[in-house]
C-alpha cells in the first residue's frame, strides 16, 4: 500500500514523498533509513479512492496462489504473477503491498497480518502455523475448503428463502395498493352511504377516508419507520437484542445455536489441522460465537487449559450437542480431534439444511393462505355494499 509522508530532511526543509509499504509503521521505517525525520503517515488519498470500487477477493487470492505454488513457483514468483495480472486497483496494492513485505525479509504471515481488512486472523494463523513446517499450500487449500464449506451453507440457506421472501414482499405489496390506494379512492364514492353499510365495511371504509386525508402523515411516518429500521440494525446493541429475542423462539432458538456451533467447531477444526495449540484456537474462534455464548466457551478454555479433555469441557459448558459430544470423544482417542470437528460441523450443517428445507416447504403454503385470505377480504369488503345494492334493486 502506498502512504503519504511529511518529513524533515537534513537541511530541515519539509519534504513530501510517497512510499510504498505493508504498514504505516513498516513506511515511517522507511523514510527514517532515508534520514528524514517523520512527524506525518497516511495512506494515500489518491489509492484510496481508487481502491473503493472493488474489495480484493481473499478467496479467489488463496485459489490463484495455492495453484501457482503446487505448479512449481516459489511463494516470490508466484506473487509476482499474480501481480503482473492486475495493473491497478485494491488487488494490484495488496499484492504489491505482500510482495514488498516478503522482499524485507518478512514472513508470509506477517505481511498478510499487515492487511487485516482483508485477510481474517485466522487466516494469518494458519499460515503462520504452516510456515513452520513450510507448507503453506497445504494451509491454503485448508483455508479454501473452509471457505467452499461456508459458502454451501450458506447458498442452501439463501435458497430456501428466497421463494418466501418474493412472496411475502409481493403480497405485502398488494395489501398496500389496496389499503392506500384502492380503498381510499372507494371510501370517497360510498361517503354518503356510509350509514348503511355493514359494520365491517365501515371500518374499512373509514380507514381509506382517513388515509385520503391525511396522506402526507402515513407516508412521512413510513419513511420515518424505514429509517428507524435501518438506523436501528445499524447499532450493534439493537442487533443483540433481536438475536436475544430469536433465540428465545422454542424451535428458531435451538436451530440458531446448532448453526452457530457448526460454524464453530469447522473454524477450530480448522486451525486444529493446521497445528494451532487448542486453547489458542479457542481463543480464536470466539467472535464467532452470540455474545451469550463467550462467556461460556471462556469457561471451557479454562477447563482445557487446565487439562480436562475438549468433549467433557465443551459440553459442560453448553457448547456440544449430544452428537458432538460423542464424536469428539472419538476424535480425542483417535488424537484427530481437527479432522474430528469437521465432521461434526458436516453434519450438523446438514441437520440446519434439512430443517430449513421443511421449514420453508411448511411455511410457503401458510404463507400463501394468510395473504390470499387478506387480499380477498379487503376486496370482499370493499365491493359488498354493490352488492346489497344490488340486491335492494331487485
Amino acid at each position: 500500500m502506498q502512504y503519504e509522508i511529511h518529513a524533515v530532511d537534513a537541511r530541515q526543509k519539509v519534504v513530501g514523498l510517497t512510499l510504498e509499504a505493508a504498514s504505516e509503521a513498516a513506511a515511517a521505517e522507511a523514510a527514517r533509513v532515508r534520514g528524514l525525520t517523520v512527524f506525518s503517515v497516511r495512506a494515500s488519498r489518491r489509492l484510496l479512492r481508487a481502491s473503493r470500487p472493488g474489495r480484493f477477493p481473499t478467496l479467489l487470492f488463496s485459489v490463484e496462489l495455492a495453484s501457482l505454488l503446487e505448479a512449481g513457483l516459489n511463494l516470490v514468483e508466484a506473487l509476482q504473477t499474480l501481480g503482473e495480472k492486475e495493473a491497478h486497483g485494491e488487488r494490484h496494492v495488496v499484492l504489491a503491498g505482500l510482495l514488498a513485505a516478503i522482499r524485507r525479509g518478512e514472513p508470509f504471515s506477517q505481511a498478510i497480518a499487515a492487511f487485516p481488512q482483508h485477510f481474517p486472523p485466522l487466516y494469518a494463523a494458519t499460515v503462520r502455523a504452516a510456515e513452520r513446517t513450510g507448507n503453506v499450500r497445504e494451509a491454503l487449500g485448508r483455508y479454501i475448503a473452509y471457505q467452499e464449506e461456508l459458502e454451501r451453507v450458506k447458498k442452501k440457506i439463501v435458497s430456501a428463502a428466497i421463494y418466501p421472501a418474493i412472496l411475502a414482499a409481493v403480497g405485502a405489496l398488494v395489501l398496500g395498493f389496496l389499503m392506500f390506494y384502492v380503498v381510499p379512492r372507494f371510501a370517497s364514492v360510498y361517503e354518503d352511504m356510509s350509514g348503511t353499510l355493514p359494520f365491517f365495511s365501515q371500518l374499512l371504509l373509514g380507514f381509506g377516508r382517513f388515509v385520503g386525508r391525511h396522506a402526507g402523515l402515513f407516508g412521512a411516518s413510513l419513511v420515518a419507520l424505514v429509517a428507524l429500521g435501518a438506523w436501528g440494525f445499524s447499532r450493534p446493541a439493537f442487533r443483540a437484542w433481536v438475536n436475544r429475542r430469536l433465540w428465545e423462539l422454542p424451535a428458531v432458538g435451538e436451530r440458531l445455536k446448532v448453526y452457530q456451533l457448526a460454524r464453530f467447531y469447522r473454524t477450530a477444526g480448522m486451525l486444529l489441522r493446521a497445528g494451532i495449540p487448542a486453547v489458542r484456537a479457542l481463543d480464536m474462534v470466539g467472535e464467532l460465537l452470540s455474545a451469550h455464548l463467550r462467556p461460556q466457551l471462556a469457561e471451557a478454555r479454562k477447563a482445557v487449559e487446565h487439562g480436562r479433555p475438549m468433549s467433557a469441557a465443551l459440553n459442560a459448558a453448553g457448547l456440544a450437542t449430544p452428537v458432538a459430544v460423542r464424536m469428539m470423544a472419538v476424535g480425542e482417542r483417535s488424537g484427530d480431534m481437527g479432522g474430528m470437528f469437521a465432521q461434526i460441523a458436516r453434519f450438523h450443517d446438514d441437520e440446519v439444511a434439512r430443517f430449513i428445507d421443511w421449514a420453508t416447504r411448511a411455511f410457503e403454503p401458510i404463507l400463501m393462505t394468510v395473504l390470499g385470505v387478506a387480499v380477498g377480504l379487503v376486496v370482499v369488503l370493499m365491493y359488498m355494499p354493490i352488492f346489497e345494492l344490488a340486491g335492494n334493486i331487485q
